[in-house]
């Protein structure tokens, strides 16, 4: 039997630290492209440079910091549906569950679209869609089927990428020092400021901290790995951000209207000539790749980790001869391929809408978790108390209040829909589960917060569970069940002698 896992482990290896690095930072950013339109909608580069100086304090790495904890409590697939049930039960877990995935792949729906953008200024066909409809469905298929290849591939696929595509930007700094005005930093027209687009530009560059957690259960020894991960990856993230951003807006004129997707490209063309505007291009198209693969990875394993709790039938986490979820990564590609076709905006407001609705769920769990379990084995803990990490949680909070509060009236309808379809998918699925249509993952009950509603983990064959926590909780059930066991034997009994 050990023979088997040690060569099933050699067959999937675990995720390690720098991989898990490029995959996180692939989550949330992937390079500075997209975030030209954080200048043109915020009237200038000042408010765009003071956004990714204020943006992350308030918002990334109070995400961070939470992701780390929460996920090193339960290293597990599925991440932020496992800590919403067990907040809250198994209905929330399930509604964050859907919520986090149709967001994820409309996020995912960006980045052939981005890709195709940067491409358009050298190959104007692209604007046709008799050329961009084929591009989009090739991009989408080959992507598809390296991230089916494997999650260990596609971690070093990410670094190999992140490497190459961040160097362009690296050499474009250094050619701009010597052109350099920092007055031209200081330059904004408030009477320009798109406030709704400069706030969703700023919100879609610095979020989904959280994703990676759908793949703790395939780090080493994630514990240890995944705090270092996240500060690692919130350093690279910025960086990446602010200095294309001080090179472009230091050393042009450029007006704020021309910084629009795929602008950057230009600006390499300005600064360092022809060479490096092609060269920016390609590293748009290979961090589009990582983008893409990084999401697309996440969304499966959310889907396989719903599946391994009893939320979703047994056919979504079954795995390829890679350790990869076959049908899982098929729901997220269709569902990108039919979402593709919208406008780099309307996508980003859409996705930014579901994902606040869900991120302000994960830090009422949070909250809750740390004052319904103060004993919950937590390998990274936030060096706060209760309160304090009540402060932490009130400024992000508050933003993304705010950037609900901007959304288009065609935002709320598009997103209360998807909200509608999630509150009458769980009672079919539990009606899927109780009369046998399809086949589940028998799973072990965990109590949740009340110890009324029921909490379904499972640990499957190919998964050990290393957490002390659900080790303590799954001991803890089995008391619970045989107690419940024999008083229905009790109640059987009553019942023939009456």
């Amino acid at each position: 039997m050990g023979s088997v896992k040690d060569t099933a482990a050699k067959a999937n290896p675990k995720l390690t630290l720098l991989p898990l690095i490029a995959l996180i930072f692939y989550e949330v950013s992937g390079g500075p492209f997209g975030v030209e339109d954080s200048v043109r909608a915020g009237g200038g580069p000042l408010l765009s440079l003071l956004g990714f100086l204020i943006f992350p304090l308030i918002w990334s790495i109070p995400e961070a910091l939470i992701t780390a904890e929460l996920a090193t409590s339960f290293p597990e697939n599925g991440g932020y549906v496992l800590w919403i049930s067990a907040a809250f039960g198994p209905f929330w877990g399930f509604q964050e569950g859907f919520w986090k995935w149709f967001s994820g792949v409309m996020d995912n729906a960006l980045y052939p679209v981005l890709f195709l953008d940067y491409l358009k200024h050298s190959f104007p066909i692209f604007n046709r869609l008799i050329a961009r409809i084929p591009a989009l469905l090739g991009i989408t298929v080959s992507l598809t089927y390296l991230n089916f290849r494997g999650l260990n591939i596609v971690g070093f696929s990410a670094v190999a990428l992140a490497i190459f595509s961040l160097c362009p930007f690296l050499v474009m700094g250094l050619l701009s020092i010597p052109r350099i005005r920092p007055k031209q930093w200081l330059i904004v027209d408030f009477g320009k400021v798109d406030w709704r687009g400069y706030f969703n530009s700023m919100f879609w560059n610095l979020n989904y901290w959280d994703k990676a957690s759908t793949l703790a259960g395939e780090v080493e020894n994630p514990s240890r790995t995944f705090p270092k991960a996240l500060l690692g990856a919130v350093v690279l993230v910025v960086s990446s951000y602010l200095i294309p951003l001080l090179a472009g807006t230091g050393a042009l004129d450029s007006k704020a209207s021309e910084w629009s997707d795929g602008y950057f490209a230009e600006v390499g063309m300005l600064i360092g000539g022809l060479w490096l505007k092609w060269w920016i291009q390609a590293a748009a198209a290979m961090s589009n790749m990582g983008l893409f693969e990084a999401e697309m990875s996440s969304d499966a394993f959310q889907l396989l980790g719903m599946s391994e709790m009893g939320m979703l039938p047994a056919i979504f986490s079954s795995r390829s001869k890679y350790g990869t979820p076959t049908i899982s990564i098929l729901c997220s590609a269709t569902g990108v391929v039919f979402l593709s076709w919208m406008s780099f905006q309307e996508i980003v407001e859409f996705l930014n809408f579901l994902y606040s609705i869900g991120m302000l769920l994960e830090f009422a769990a949070f909250i809750r978790l740390r004052i319904k379990k103060p004993d919950l084995h937590r390998p990274y803990k936030i060096p706060l108390q209760t309160f304090g990490v009540t402060v932490l949680c009130l400024p992000p909070a508050l933003l993304l209040v705010f950037v609900m509060c901007l959304a288009s009236l065609k935002t709320f309808l598009v997103s209360g829909s998807v909200i509608i379809l999630g509150v009458f998918l769980y009672p079919t699925v539990v009606l899927v589960k109780e009369r046998k249509w399809a086949r589940f993952v028998s799973t072990q009950v965990v109590p949740s917060h009340n110890c009324q509603e029921a909490l379904p983990i499972v640990s499957p064959q190919h998964q050990e569970v290393v957490d002390e926590a659900s080790v303590s909780l799954l001991s803890e059930l089995s008391s619970i069940k045989r107690e419940q066991e024999s008083s229905e034997i009790m109640s059987e009994g009553v019942l023939k002698l009456e």
